[in-house]
Formats: C-alpha cells, sequence, structure tokens
C-alpha cells in the first residue's frame, strides 16, 4: 500500500533543523513500522541536492555513518521510534524557513520520498530551564534534580510532592519533568450490586477526592439501591470520533467533495485502519456549511479511550484523501481538527450522536424502601425532578440530575483516566416514573463516558490497582 504525503512527512522531526560546526543538521524518527533502510537516494537542502558522498548519519550513541554507506547489502536497521540524525556538509543556512527533500529506499516500505519546510531559529538569550536528561529523563536521580532545582527556584522543599512508592519509569508516556506526585485521597463507595452484560455481580468503587461527603453520599445511595435488588446496566453505543475539515472554494465543491467521499470510503477506511490493529472505522458523517466539509470519523477503539489511536487513523486515511481527490476537485486548505469531535468539551452533537461509550443504569426502588432510608416519597422525588427539568432547560445545562460528574471525576483520577474528558462525561440524562405498586423507577443515561481500561493513565502503578479493584484491570 502506498504511503500516503502527509504521513511520509512524519519521519521528519519538525524543529530539529540546525547549524552544527560542519554544516546543517535534521533529524528523521520512524513513526512508520520496523523497517531497514537499503539505501539513500536523494537530499536536497533549500532548493540545492548536496552530494551524497559528504552526508554522514549520526545515532543516539554518538556513532557515525557515511550515508554511502547504506546500501541492500548493508541495510542500516531502522526499527520503531529510532532517531537518525542527518549532517549534510553546506554553508550555514540564515534563520528562516528552508525546505528540505530526502528519498530513501527501504525494505519494506519501499521508497520512502517527501519533501518538508522547517526553520533555522535565530539565536535567543540563554532562558531558565527545568532540568532534563534526553537520553535517560526518567530516574529517580533526574526527579530529585528537579526536586533540588524547585528548591533553589522558589525556596520550597518538596517534602510530600516528592515521596513516591514506584520507579519512574513508569511515567515514561504519562509525564514530562517528572518531580513527584499528587497525593489524592481515596476512598471506598460500595459494594454495589450491577447486573450488567459484561460485569455482574459486587463490586467496591475507589473514588480519589477531597470533597467531603462524597463517598458518603454515594454510600448512602448505594444502599438503597442494593436493598432494592441492584442496578441494572446497559452500554447501547460505542464510538469515539475525531473531525477534520475541509475548505473548497466554492459551496458545490464541498458538496462534491462529501459526494466523492462517500463513493470512496472503503478505500479510506482501509488507508485509516491500516495504523491500527485496533481501531475500527464504522462510518463518516458528513457535515457541510458555507465552502466548508466537516468530516466526523466515527471509530471503535477496543479497551483503549482511543483519543490519540483515532488521530493517526484519521491522519492517515485524510492524507490518502488529498492524495487522490486533487485531480477531481482542488481543496484550499485541511485542519486534522475541527471542534467538531468537540474532544474536551460538552456539547449537543456528543449527547446525540455518542462519544465514548452510551450507558444506561436502571434500578426500581420499592416504595417502603426509599421511605425508610431517604425519608421521602416516590412522588415527592419525581416531582421534583419534573421542576428541575425546567430549571436544566433554562440553564441550558447537559445533565438534569444531581451530580453524576462528581462520581465520574472520583473514579477518572483513582483509576488513570483523561480527567478533562469530564467535560463530555457529564452529560447525563435522567429519567422516573411511578410505577403501579408505588415504587419509583429511576434511570440515568449518560451519552458520552469517555473511560478505558488500556492505555494513557491506566497502567500506572496506583491507578492499575484501583482498577483491579474494580475487577476491570488491563
Amino acid at each position: 500500500m502506498k504511503i500516503p504525503s502527509l504521513v511520509l512527512r512524519r519521519l521528519y522531526t519538525y524543529g530539529s533543523l540546525m547549524n552544527v560546526t560542519n554544516g546543517v543538521r535534521f533529524s528523521l524518527k520512524n513513526r512508520l513500522g520496523d523497517a531497514s533502510l537499503t539505501g539513500i537516494s536523494r537530499v536536497s537542502v533549500a532548493g540545492n541536492d548536496v552530494p551524497l558522498s559528504g552526508i554522514r548519519l549520526e545515532f543516539e550513541d554518538h556513532s557515525t555513518l557515511p550515508a554511502p554507506g547504506v546500501s541492500p547489502e548493508r541495510p542500516l536497521p531502522f526499527p520503531l521510534r529510532k532517531v537518525v540524525h542527518v549532517v549534510v556538509p553546506i554553508q550555514h543556512l540564515e534563520p528562516g524557513k528552508h525546505t528540505i527533500a530526502i528519498s530513501v529506499l527501504s525494505d519494506p516500505f519501499g521508497e520512502l520520498a517527501f519533501d518538508v519546510e522547517d526553520a533555522i531559529k535565530a539565536e535567543r538569550p540563554r532562558r531558565t530551564v527545568v532540568p532534563r536528561d534526553p537520553a535517560n529523563d526518567y530516574t529517580r536521580e533526574m526527579a530529585e534534580a528537579r526536586q533540588d532545582f524547585v528548591q533553589q527556584f522558589t525556596g520550597v522543599s518538596l517534602h510530600h510532592l516528592g515521596s513516591f512508592s514506584f520507579d519512574p519509569r513508569d511515567t515514561a508516556g504519562n509525564i514530562e519533568n517528572f518531580v513527584g506526585v499528587a497525593q489524592v485521597p481515596i476512598g471506598l463507595a460500595g459494594p454495589i450490586h450491577i447486573h450488567g452484560e459484561y460485569a455482574d455481580g459486587a463490586f467496591l468503587v475507589p473514588l480519589a477526592t477531597t470533597e467531603g461527603t462524597l463517598v458518603a453520599s454515594y454510600n448512602r445511595g448505594i444502599k438503597v439501591v442494593n436493598l432494592s435488588g441492584g442496578v441494572t446496566c446497559t452500554v447501547q453505543d460505542d464510538r469515539m470520533q475525531r473531525a477534520p475539515v475541509f475548505v473548497f472554494d466554492s459551496a458545490r465543491e464541498a458538496r462534491a467533495f462529501s459526494e466523492w467521499v462517500t463513493d470512496h470510503e472503503r478505500e479510506i477506511r482501509d488507508a485509516a485502519e491500516a495504523t491500527s490493529s485496533v481501531a475500527k472505522l464504522l462510518e463518516i458523517d458528513t457535515y457541510l456549511s458555507n465552502r466548508f466539509a466537516y468530516l466526523r470519523f466515527n471509530y471503535t477503539t477496543g479497551d483503549a479511550a482511543g483519543q490519540n489511536m483515532v488521530g493517526r487513523a484519521t491522519f492517515a486515511a485524510c492524507s490518502w484523501i488529498i492524495d487522490h481527490v486533487q485531480d477531481a476537485i482542488e481543496i484550499k486548505r485541511f485542519f486534522l481538527e475541527s471542534n467538531l469531535a468537540t474532544d474536551k468539551k460538552a456539547s449537543q452533537v456528543n449527547i446525540m450522536r455518542t462519544r465514548g461509550k452510551r450507558v444506561t443504569a436502571e434500578a426500581v426502588i420499592p416504595r417502603d424502601i426509599l421511605i425508610e432510608n431517604m425519608r421521602t416519597e416516590p412522588e415527592s422525588l419525581h416531582y421534583h425532578l419534573n421542576v428541575a427539568n425546567v430549571g436544566a432547560f433554562l440553564s441550558a445545562a447537559n445533565n438534569n440530575g444531581a451530580h453524576s460528574p462528581n462520581a465520574i471525576t472520583a473514579m477518572f483520577i483513582a483509576t488513570g483516566q483523561d480527567v478533562a474528558n469530564v467535560a463530555e462525561s457529564s452529560a447525563g440524562i435522567v429519567f422516573t416514573e411511578i410505577q403501579g405498586d408505588g415504587a419509583l423507577y429511576m434511570s440515568l443515561t449518560i451519552p458520552s463516558l469517555i473511560v478505558a481500561t488500556h492505555g494513557g493513565g491506566t497502567g500506572l502503578p496506583t491507578q492499575r490497582e484501583c482498577l483491579a479493584i474494580l475487577g476491570c484491570n488491563g
């Protein structure tokens, strides 16, 4: 499969162009997959081809290799995430943008040819920076070096923030400039009796919060639903989005583009799913406005929340689109995210179309249990919800219930979820009904609950333990 041009350009590390003692240097990083380089056929800087005989490759271990030394007989291993610095013997470049073109031969990808623009940065005064070791930054020594830096810079000693029980290497990929931990109290709610399609039984719920009475209030509610037979939970939908936008000269071209996308959805799906063994493209929703075509890509992402996964997949799909549609329709501009996915933002489109999991929890509370334990009657609660619905409508709130985001936030912190996703996950739709026997039927639908048991912060030691408590680690 031919690799789209936008994806190829990601081999180049933007910001790496610099003047060095013997010429100019830039960096390549393998972001495609395990491969080997079998030749370097062209390097051009600022519009001028450079003889390969003078080009040198440098590696993270400070070893070097002349560019002609790479051949099919002497392939250069180029595994995923490996970095190669290319040193070109030319005069120093002036500050500003310059074009770089490169063509290499590889196995199994074949010829990889692309061009990019990068800039030489003007000299700036040295600034104070947090200590960092580019080669090995996730060590206890580097954490202590940053703690010392904090004390020197602010006069504050980190007695509590600097105390942690796990290897700093566990945080790689989750934090930069690691200096310590925020110790948030964790309380237990439950056990709560759940009747789900996947989870069925009694579960303890870890809640990380500093809000007094939060755990106690949830335990009161759990007592009532347990006495009533528990809660029935249903996952009604599951999808994650990325929403690029394409700009055209006119509304008619935008409409023609949307029709072209519909006709080529199979090929677009192949390009997207080639980036992941997990992400599966469900469908592409098209929204036209002015001279813009907004495409909302909908995926399933397995046990991961999937925002980064679908970002990579959609980038590859859009790159394929750009390479193949230009003969028919000219795209003036393209942006990978248009705000129509409403990542980390509450929105009506997510309430209607789902982002993450659409989940409904239901319980029937007998009249006597409600009166005995909550000192209220079903009719009173039902009437109050009707009044509160008017208040929610007047305020344009995204939740007509009480405070489901409290538990969601506390569970997110405890289990390593992306806490900013509370913005979408705060949406909630509560419905009540008085049944013939006087019992109160209650249900809550959360239409955009973004949760994961894999990836992100779920692999950190404390968060992994909390997921294990819930029985859903990994």
